[in-house]
């Protein structure tokens, strides 16, 4: 049942974030009184509407998506009046274009004239296809601040968790527990640290966090210490004695090691509250991932398709499908060694990473997300004003619907990828264990 109930939780989670993303669109659309039709989430067949005004809202079967039908989004064709269309198609492609004119304008009557969406100034148009990126995007910031600002995540304290009897031979990738034979006592047993220590001070300064405390040791070298500490709540001096250098695992890659000053202490962790800079920190490194997955994205659909077909072991961080996340949300939820509250921010952690992918991706400058259309509105506006810099006439609109093939083969290869995906999520799932 908790299994259960985190997928459902999931779904929920994604119905609502594609709602939101379709609401701004649907809501500058409407006090631009460009005429609306329908706003759904979800594709396929339609399991509830209803008619509001002019506009059908309504949910549709397969929650993989959304859309809000903004009447106008096909200028008509260039030699066209407003709101009829030149029936010549020649070949497969003006056919298509033909065919896609004649649906887009089916239901416009005269009085529509003035209130189509390729008839708005181009500032417009951005604003209306910007605002549904811009909705996960903010989505996103606000659920990781909910998270990291609100519940708070483990952190490393001052107190300590574990003193090393002896210094440690530390290598790359490696992370030793037991003292080999002959290893010389470290610095932290020779002083007398003992679990549940809480640092105070390093000679005389004030440790504020136990990232200071840690780099402060680092850069000590073979100096000698002086620690304040409490212990079973009395304060106490403890040394001074001398650190030693040691390999110890890099900042920048924990998979690497550099030669530091060495005390032999671990740090308990505790669940703490983190400032807006930790969000935006954590968003700036997410959005690097995000942007990374999608610039390697052939490759790694590639190496899923292998893991699918039993050839390779499927990449933990390579991408999912819907399928794949919301068995890892089952699987988060069901997990009751963890408290409930660590859960569900997991969960709502899961569901900001889908979000500013969301964003991300619709910002891809290609039919058919959102950044295709902008990019075409931008290019459009820069073409007009350029020609009336140079006092030219006006070359017109720019005919998106000429790049309606470029858009139908986006959409089919957004499909295979799909497909791929939710295949492998099914025969080779990722796992939390």
């Amino acid at each position: 049942m908790l299994y259960l109930g985190g997928v459902i939780l999931f779904i929920l989670g994604v119905a609502a974030s594609i709602g939101l993303h379709e609401m701004g669109h649907l809501i500058p659309g409407k006090l631009y009184n460009v005429k609306i039709t329908q706003y759904f989430i979800g594709f396929g067949r339609t399991i509830w509407s209803r008619q509001r005004g002019e506009t059908e809202y309504g949910l549709k079967a397969v929650p993989l998506g959304g859309y809000v039908k903004l009447v106008g989004m096909l200028p008509p064709g260039p030699e066209a009046a407003p709101g009829t269309v030149p029936s010549r198609p020649t070949g497969m492609f003006s056919q298509l274009i033909s065919d896609a004119r004649a649906a887009e304008y089916e239901h416009v009557g005269p009085h529509d004239h003035g209130r189509l969406f390729y008839q708005l100034p181009w500032w417009k148009k951005v604003v209306i296809m910007g605002s549904g990126v811009a909705t996960n995007i903010v989505l996103a910031l606000a659920l990781y601040s909910v998270v990291f600002m609100g519940y708070g995540v483990q952190s490393p304290t001052l107190t300590i968790g574990v003193v090393n009897k002896c210094v440690l031979a530390v290598r790359a990738a490696e992370a030793p527990t037991e003292c080999p034979k002959g290893a010389p006592a470290s610095p932290a047993a020779k002083a007398g640290l003992e679990v549940g220590d809480t640092v105070t001070t390093l000679n005389g300064v004030r440790m504020e966090n136990y990232d200071q405390f840690r780099e402060a040791i680092r850069a000590n070298g073979t100096g000698p210490v002086t620690i304040g500490i409490v212990r079973g709540g009395r304060p106490m001096v403890v040394g001074p004695i001398s650190t030693v250098v040691n390999n110890v695992p890099s900042d920048s890659d924990p998979t690497q090691t550099v030669r530091a000053g060495f005390l032999g202490v671990e740090p308990d962790t505790a669940r703490q509250q983190q400032g807006f800079g930790f969000v935006l920190s954590t968003m700036k490194d997410s959005t690097r991932h995000v942007l990374s997955t999608l610039g390697h994205m052939p490759q790694r659909v590639y190496h899923v398709a292998r893991a699918a077909l039993g050839l390779e072991t499927r990449d933990p961080n390579g991408p999912m499908s819907i399928v794949g996340a919301g068995r890892i949300s089952g699987e988060v939820v069901q997990n009751q060694a963890v408290p409930l509250g660590a859960r569900l921010m997991s969960l709502v952690l899961l569901l900001a990473g889908l979000n500013l992918f969301l964003g991300l991706v619709n910002l891809v400058p290609l039919p058919p997300f959102d950044g295709g259309g902008i990019a075409t509105t931008l290019v459009d506006a820069i073409r007009r004003g350029w020609a009336r810099v140079r006092r030219r006439p006006d070359p017109g609109a720019l005919d998106s619907a000429k790049l309606l093939p470029v858009t139908y083969v986006g959409a089919a290869l957004i499909l295979v990828i799909s497909v791929v995906l939710i295949y492998a999520d099914i025969v080779a799932p990722v796992k939390l264990s």
